[in-house]
């Protein structure tokens, strides 16, 4: 199973991103292997439509699983359409959210936005 997390930074602890869409990075965990990658999020700078590219980027990293705080709800028809489980984030960091999830303590994430628009 694959995890997606978006993260703040790109270090050894990093912290949960509040932004889906326009988080600077994603941290994906395989949790057969144990692997960690932490990857540029190429929608964070979109001038449009930042949520929607977030997700194919996430479904392009064949994710089973996103953990984040928040989402759009274009964003979030991506997604489900490509079968990706959402769970709300508790806790700061990407490690205290893996281990929630692992652990069953994280509820889906049922409720989404509208979206923010980027004004320029």
């Amino acid at each position: 199973m694959i995890i997606a997390i978006p993260v703040n930074e790109n270090n050894a602890e990093p912290s949960i991103c509040v932004s889906f869409g326009r988080a600077p990075w994603f941290l994906f965990h395989n949790t057969v292997t144990d692997e960690t990658q932490i990857i540029k999020n190429p929608a964070a700078n979109a001038e449009g439509g930042a949520g929607i590219k977030a997700a194919q980027f996430v479904v392009d990293h064949t994710a089973n699983v996103l953990i984040t705080v928040r989402g759009g709800e274009n964003a979030a028809e991506v997604l489900l359409a490509a079968d990706i489980q959402i769970y709300k984030a508790q806790g700061r960091t990407a490690r205290e959210n893996l281990a929630a999830f692992t652990e069953g303590k994280l509820e889906k994430l049922e409720s989404f936005h509208a979206g923010f628009h980027h004004k320029q």
